[in-house]
């Protein structure tokens, strides 16, 4: 796709105390890509001939489930109160938990942010974490109520909820409405007011932060990044300074909101370079962009790499789809840091990655966007954190995928735990404290945002939360809870491998580590779930849950049998017996050699129904 080109001023020859870069963080559904709507249409960089709901969600996935998974940047005029005109760089930002790594790295290229809250919900779980998030940023808050507009709207209880939180008076709090566009010039004026302008060194060698990336099959690598000093031109060779790798910057501009060429960027600008490269580990995020000669020595700070919570195994059902499937993940990680994986083989689903992920909604995401824009048809083994493993002699295992629990004499068993925070209307105080409890949770603290909503913190095991806790919250809640929470360290803890063998043959695509008092169960459901999935064989077939040699649990799958009487009519009974013992010992001398059959769509309805945990569903 051809650059769009304008008669907009250049970007490089921006004055930057004329410049604001922010961002819009909310929780989710609190009307972030909305509100963004109505600041390009107010702005005047989108027309009404060209506007549609959420313009700046450009994943196909993100506009069906009404989530935003890629922050997106955009540039817009703004001429403020007293008519001086001025330059915004906003960014929206996802709400889930599972993207808060993206909301993170892009508060490092900005100097303020706004602080979204549902005027009809008020706090939730995740505002205040992108609150903390903001603050550790050293960023300028500007606390807004939206949807004031519904009829459910409480804006006073609320505007004093979050003045209380931030520490500035509820007049100051602003109230909008993203739907009608009420009350969105006067924050645009308020952002031009309140959050300062970038600081830079114009005249030093450039320096950038790489602060996303995405691959475009036409043009290679776009990076995006925001100038900290100094000044990068079109035609100039560029050097990344960690990885070393030089470039000539073929194209450079900024979003406005499409792609719109530049003859450069300056201090404290937020744009785009093109260099034609294709090879996607050349474009790190959190890398420092300098010119080849006479550039910087010093790199900037970079980001804090994400560290993987929730791994699962990936596989194409075609085994010929395997170096498309690298391929895929290769460049799905380009602009997406927090996807790790490596190569792994499964004796019963041949070639495939274990993938590491922020979460189940990261999880679902990725094999969504895998299928659908690169056409691969896949599968997902249950998905499990990482644990640590000690034996008696000393010796130490890290374990991502259960088939890679030691056997032997096991003296410890560390798991990962996560710090939770749970808020909620306090009626259903009782309840979140009966299910963190039959979760293994241990409970830090409780306050009381308001009389009717309490903070609850609890310290819980990351294998209990990544199933279907947010299922279980959301229905004990009626709705009303919300949850945020992220690692903190890790604990021991009772937990078991349980195995399923099938005719004697352990299946390391259905093993799983349990918690001792929940072995049981797991083997339970899993045998009664395989009986049905598994067709009939010539032999019967039992299938076992195992801990170690110990079997816990056992379904067996009936033979298919052969009429062998069907022309004995009458006659002497030895003759009938004589050919039941017959078939007995075929059956006998089948089972010896025969190998279960297990079609491709037993392990698929196995394992997704398995891997369908509540953050998953939690679209929204």
């Amino acid at each position: 796709m051809p650059a769009i080109t304008s008669n907009a001023p250049d970007p490089s020859r921006t004055d930057p105390a004329l410049l604001r870069n922010f961002c819009i963080i909310a929780h989710i559904d609190h009307g972030k890509s909305t509100l963004a709507d109505r600041m390009l249409q107010l702005t005047g960089v989108v027309d009404l001939r060209q506007m549609r709901a959420q313009y700046l969600d450009r994943m196909d996935i993100e506009r069906e489930r009404g989530i935003t998974i890629k922050s997106q940047a955009v540039r817009m005029p703004w001429a403020s109160e007293d008519a001086t005109p001025h330059v915004l760089n906003m960014i929206d930002t996802p709400g889930h938990v599972d993207f808060t790594y993206e909301v993170s790295r892009s508060l490092a290229a900005c100097e303020g942010c706004v602080l979204l809250v549902d005027a009809a919900q008020g706090i939730e779980a995740q505002t205040l974490a992108n609150l903390y998030l903001a603050m550790e940023n050293d960023l300028t808050i500007i606390p807004v109520l939206n949807k004031i507009d519904l009829p459910a709207a409480q804006p006073d209880k609320f505007a004093a909820e979050l003045a209380h939180l931030i520490g500035c008076d509820p007049g100051d709090v602003l109230r909008v409405s993203a739907k009608t566009g009420e009350g969105v010039a006067e924050l645009l004026d308020e952002v031009v007011r309140q959050v300062p302008p970038p600081v830079g060194v114009a005249d030093a060698p450039a320096r950038a932060m790489i602060f996303d990336s995405v691959y475009d099959a036409y043009r290679g690598v776009v990076t995006y990044v925001k100038v900290v000093d100094g000044r990068l031109g079109r035609r100039e060779r560029i050097a990344m300074m960690s990885t070393g790798a030089t470039h000539e910057l073929l194209e450079i501009g900024v979003n406005s909101p499409e792609m719109t060429a530049a003859d450069g960027l300056a201090v404290g600008e937020v744009g785009y370079l093109i260099t034609g490269v294709k090879d996607v580990r050349q474009s790190k995020v959190g890398d420092t962009v300098t010119f080849q000669r006479g550039g910087a020595t010093k790199a900037l700070g970079g980001y804090k790499d994400p560290k993987p919570m929730v791994f699962s195994g990936i596989y194409p059902i075609d085994g010929s789809d395997y170096p498309a499937l690298r391929d895929a993940l290769e460049k799905l990680q380009l602009n997406d840091a927090a996807l790790v994986y490596e190569p792994e083989t499964s004796a019963a689903l041949g070639f495939g990655f274990r993938v590491g992920f922020l979460g189940l909604l990261h999880l679902e995401v990725i094999r969504e966007r895998l299928e659908r824009e690169f056409g691969l048809d896949l599968i997902a083994t249950a998905p499990n954190v990482v644990y640590q493993v000690t034996m008696e002699d000393g010796t130490e295992y890290t374990v991502t995928n259960p088939s890679e629990f030691p056997t032997g004499k096991v003296a410890d068993v560390r798991e990962p735990v996560v710090r939770a925070t749970l808020i909620s209307p306090s009626e259903y105080i009782g309840a979140i404290m009966e299910l963190c409890q039959t979760r293994r949770g241990v409970m830090q603290g409780m306050d009381y945002l308001s009389e009717e909503r309490v903070e609850l913190r609890y310290t819980l095991p990351m294998a209990e939360i990544v199933f279907d806790f947010f299922d279980a919250l959301k229905s004990k809640t009626r709705g009303y809870a919300s949850l945020d929470y992220e690692p903190t360290s890790e604990q021991a803890a009772a937990l078991v491998k349980v195995d399923i063998l099938l005719h004697g043959d352990k299946v390391d695509a259905f093993s799983a580590i349990v918690h001792k008092d929940k072995a049981y169960a797991y083997g339970v459901r899993m045998a009664a779930k395989l009986r049905e999935l598994i067709p009939r064989q010539q032999f019967e077939v039992p299938i076992q849950a195992a801990i170690g040699s110990r079997v816990i649990a056992r379904e067996t799958v009936r033979a298919m049998r052969k009429d062998v009487l069907s022309k004995c009519y009458g006659g002497d009974i030895s003759r009938k017996r004589k050919l039941l013992e017959k078939q007995k010992e075929g059956k006998k001398r089948m089972k010896m050699v025969g190998r279960v059959e297990v079609p491709q769509e037993a392990f698929i309805a196995a394992l997704s129904s398995d891997s369908d945990g509540g953050e998953a569903k939690n679209k929204k």
